[in-house]
């Protein structure tokens, strides 16, 4: 019989207990997890904050007790294993202030992640400064929201759990003030995208604050200190700037470490050390798209770590092939999501790269409730390799994004994409789904039917001479503004008026979301005109450079 000591539960520890006890009745499992909760709901925390989760022990996913009497598990809470003897095969335990030793066969470690804290002057003077990992973390947020009502707070950090923070104290009442070091909110979006969550966020009554960082806490936290000089004030405090793999544990005991301090393993998740595994968020993974090496600190990967090396350590063939990081986010009323790599990182990368956006709904136009979607496809131009995908809007946007992280694992291209068939009803979809939808734009650019200029191209393209010729209709330029010094024929007069356009001229063309004027880029093409189509057209580039548009 062999025996199995995992370190640390939650997805990635206890996914693997639970496929181990199913594959192998016989084993020895035992589970030794630092804190007080072995299976937690981490993802659900902040949604208690506001009381959307009402029932705190709806986050408890599991019990000690409860995974005894179904597989048979020896879950050890509060238990924190302090070292690793590779040679013996031990570990040495702490609990209630008592050391004892434990022997395995194999040992997996899922430790997990950190908040991490960065050094902040003032900061261990503090009393309202929070993190947010787990349930302890979330009982001392309560105790300080319900115990002293605070008025106001900061959310240092606007990635997915500071921007599902933000909201959730805004639903109690609080006042909120975002601050985020990068340019924008939610960093792993292109800026683009990230503008309509920023811009939803600040309609619901939340001060955002980019370029800006954290440099002091005075008053024991009262007062947070922006590195401009400003400072705000504040009750309570939420640091949410990321996490680091909890390393220390694998360090001391002579483990591999590898990008960002992540613990290395092979294709079978075994460490250097024989014997010794390791799941989750406390790994270095390959992006499964450029191979290069990554921490992608995620429920869904972690799960299914933990069920492949469980799988491996039962004599099955598993691989781990790495991840590509989907990952969703609710603020409000909008929907974010993303695949893949934005398009920032691909040009990071070196790789050659365009992209595409497009405006639909998530379901048939003329049933009741349709509501827009933003897709942007990161793509090469070359062989159509999906590189990433990023959508916005009020619903349907996880379906849509779903289905292209699906296409990305699954190495289709945008040759693919209008190929897919999916259910089709009025209060569903559309006939052309978005997803179909975003693939003929890509292969459009691609097959040379349309070349586009994006919205951050788009001054320099005028500066060279090029005209902007928009095709909307008069009453939607009054209703919604125009570009300045542009040149307005409505898309159904084109044909009509299309020798008031001089053919020595270049013309950016552009209507609300994009169609339209690719309709306008195929006519003019073909009348010997050179033309060149505003990608995401008015309705992205209002979102984005609002004040360099005219209104009536």
């Amino acid at each position: 019989m062999s025996k199995v000591v995992i370190v640390g539960g939650v997805a990635g520890g206890m996914s693997a207990a639970t496929r181990l006890r199913r594959l192998d009745e016989n084993a020895e499992i035992i589970i030794f997890e630092k804190g007080p909760y072995v299976s937690f709901a981490n993802c659900g925390l902040p949604y208690y904050v506001s009381g959307e989760i009402a029932d705190r022990s709806k986050l408890l996913v599991q019990t000690p007790e409860a995974l005894y009497e179904r597989f048979r598990l020896d879950v050890r809470p509060e238990h924190e294993v302090l070292s690793i003897n590779a040679e013996d095969k031990t570990v040495t335990v702490r609990s209630n202030g008592e050391e004892s030793t434990e022997s395995y066969d194999k040992l997996i470690l899922s430790p997990g992640a950190r908040p991490f804290v960065p050094p902040i002057e003032g900061l261990n003077e503090t009393e309202n400064v929070y993190t947010l990992r787990n349930v302890p973390d979330l009982d001392k947020i309560m105790k300080r929201i319900d115990g002293t009502n605070p008025k106001k707070a900061v959310v240092i950090g606007a990635g997915f759990i500071g921007i599902e923070m933000a909201e959730n104290l805004k639903h109690k009442g609080i006042d909120v003030v975002v601050v985020e070091k990068a340019p924008q909110v939610l960093p792993p979006l292109d800026e683009e995208m990230a503008v309509f969550v920023e811009n939803e966020m600040e309609e619901n009554g939340i001060k955002v604050i980019t370029s800006q960082s954290a440099v002091a806490f005075k008053d024991k936290g009262q007062r947070v200190i922006l590195e401009d000089g400003s400072e705000l004030e504040t009750d309570m405090t939420v640091m949410s700037v990321g996490v680091q793999p909890e390393n220390t544990l694998a360090e001391s005991a002579g483990i591999e470490l590898g990008f960002r301090g992540g613990i290395l393993v092979d294709e079978n998740y075994e460490t250097n050390v024989s014997d010794i595994y390791a799941v989750g968020d406390a790994i270095v993974v390959k992006n499964q798209i450029t191979g290069a090496d990554a921490l992608i600190s995620l429920a869904s990967p972690a799960n299914r770590q933990g069920r492949q090396v469980a799988d491996i350590i039962a004599g099955m063939k598993r691989k781990n092939k790495g991840s590509i990081g989907t990952a969703i986010v609710r603020a409000f009323g909008l929907t974010a999501a993303s695949a893949g790599l934005s398009e920032r990182m691909v040009k990071m990368a070196g790789l050659d790269v365009a992209s595409v956006h497009t405006l639909s709904k998530d379901h048939a136009g003329y049933y009741p409730g349709a509501t827009d979607i933003t897709l942007k496809l990161v793509f090469n131009p070359n062989d159509g390799t999906i590189y990433g995908a990023q959508g916005v809007g009020v619903k349907g946007v996880d379906k849509r994004i779903d289905i292209l992280s699906t296409a990305i694992k699954a190495g289709l291209t945008v040759y693919d994409l209008p190929e897919l068939e999916f259910t089709y009803a009025p209060p569903f979809g559309s006939a052309k789904d978005p997803v179909n939808m975003i693939g003929y734009a890509a292969l459009n650019i691609i097959e040379g039917m349309s070349e586009s200029v994006q919205w951050h191209e788009l001054n320099s393209e005028l500066e060279n001479g090029a005209v902007l010729l928009d095709v909307r209709n008069e009453s939607e330029l009054e209703a919604s503004g125009r570009f300045p010094n542009s040149v307005n024929i409505p898309l159904n007069d084109l044909r009509d008026r299309m020798d008031e356009l001089d053919k020595d001229q270049t013309y950016v063309i552009s209507c609300r979301s994009g169609q339209r004027s690719y309709i306008g880029e195929r006519l003019l093409k073909q009348s010997g005109y050179k033309v060149k189509n505003l990608d995401g057209a008015f309705a992205l580039y209002q979102t984005v450079k609002p004040e360099e548009l005219d209104y009536v």
